[in-house]
């Protein structure tokens, strides 16, 4: 098979380039579109809770039920939205979905901590979003355990108590986020996402558009072979979607202030890879639609479980393990592990490089499917 011929692909190419930037539509697409998706989502894709809404039933009305509500409302993650003394009207707001968690202080609390003896309260927790429940819980449990810590400290040094013996002395450090903040998890993997629909986008409706304009015919009757006509169509998508990875990573950095701690040359070659994924895809996906309405549906059919087996909203790990082994064939569930790895742990190239190889493979085997799949001499 003989090479391509650099006068017929940068002819091909120049013409792509003009035909995207002549487009008014296309340039919104291309530079509006990518910041407005990773904006919203970014914002969206959020699993942290702030301000839930608490219910209290204080039944001690004492200094120290009160220090415990404060501990809880002071960290930003509750807010009290309902009082009441009666257990029922907590099960009631809770049943009604009126509030996220009920925190029952019984009578007696300060007097059993003045006592140096065991207490108790009682969280209860709507658990139809198991994960807002959760995350809930976590934040509550952990500042009443402190609480708790630092109120029989202070009540054992005010009696004389002598200091615990040595033991295990558990702390706990958190690295590469150690607010715990989801927007720093979540940023990165949606600017996989978002570069993905743009590159999927850009190629998806190529050739379908030749088709349906009549410009194919003119392609098919010009000396240009098929693996000409797909470089042809590829690079120009693929300068475009480094331009949508420049923008997102510009927000990404500036807006959202995530930290990157990685090398931008790694970044820059494992975002190629990733978008020459998505072109190659978009590209076979246009060559076995005959419409753009086929190829636009084929496109989602194809995009939505790949975010979903990508690892944005759930971890693969967690999944079956055939689909986990399904998995390695999405090129979004490799990309997701080499940007968190580069943005937050500094990974280099000896960490993604397996990830970058599962990507260039991928790459490689749909372009050459797309390529053998497009007939010049089809209709």
């Amino acid at each position: 098979m003989s090479l391509p011929s650099r006068l017929r692909v940068w002819q091909l190419v120049r013409k792509e380039l003009l035909q995207l930037l002549r487009d008014p539509r296309s340039r919104r697409m291309l530079i509006v579109a990518p910041i407005l998706q990773l904006l919203v989502f970014g914002y969206a894709v959020n699993t942290d809770v702030r301000h839930a809404r608490l219910f209290l039933l204080d039944a001690d009305r004492s200094a120290d039920s009160r220090a415990l509500t404060a501990a809880l409302t002071s960290s930003g993650y509750f807010d009290i939205a309902m009082r009441d003394d009666r257990p029922a009207a907590m099960t009631r707001a809770l049943d009604a979905g009126d509030v996220l968690i009920g925190l029952h202080i019984p009578r007696g609390f300060a007097a059993d901590i003045a006592r140096g003896q065991a207490t108790t309260v009682q969280l209860l927790v709507d658990g139809s979003s198991s994960n807002t429940a959760n995350v809930a819980l976590g934040y509550a449990t952990q500042i009443v355990g402190r609480y708790g810590m630092a109120r029989g400290a202070e009540i054992a040094a005010r009696a004389g108590v002598p200091a615990a013996g040595a033991g295990v002395d558990f702390a706990v450090r958190v690295w590469y986020n150690p607010n715990l903040s989801s927007r720093v998890y979540n940023v990165p993997a949606v600017m996989g996402n978002v570069v993905m629909l743009m590159a999927l986008l850009l190629t998806c409706l190529a050739v379908v558009r030749e088709r349906e304009l009549g410009t194919l015919e003119q392609l098919m009757v010009s000396p240009l072979t098929p693996m000409e006509l797909m470089v042809g169509k590829t690079i120009p998508a693929a300068l475009v979607g480094m331009f949508n990875v420049l923008i997102v990573t510009a927000v990404s950095l500036l807006w959202f202030r995530i930290p990157f701690e990685g090398s931008y040359l790694v970044l820059a070659v494992a975002s190629l890879l990733f978008v020459l994924t998505g072109l190659g895809t978009g590209l076979l996906i246009s060559t076995i639609s005959n419409t753009q309405q086929e190829a636009f549906m084929s496109m989602f059919m194809y995009f939505l479980p790949a975010i979903m087996l990508g690892g944005l909203l759930f971890p693969v790990d967690n999944m079956p393990h055939w689909i986990q082994v399904l998995a390695y064939a999405n090129p979004i569930r490799h990309f997701l592990i080499v940007v968190r790895g580069i943005f937050l742990r500094g990974a280099g190239w000896t960490v993604v490089w397996p990830e970058m190889l599962w990507m260039a493979g991928i790459g490689v085997s749909v372009l050459w499917v797309a390529t053998k799949k497009f007939h010049k001499t089809a209709a």
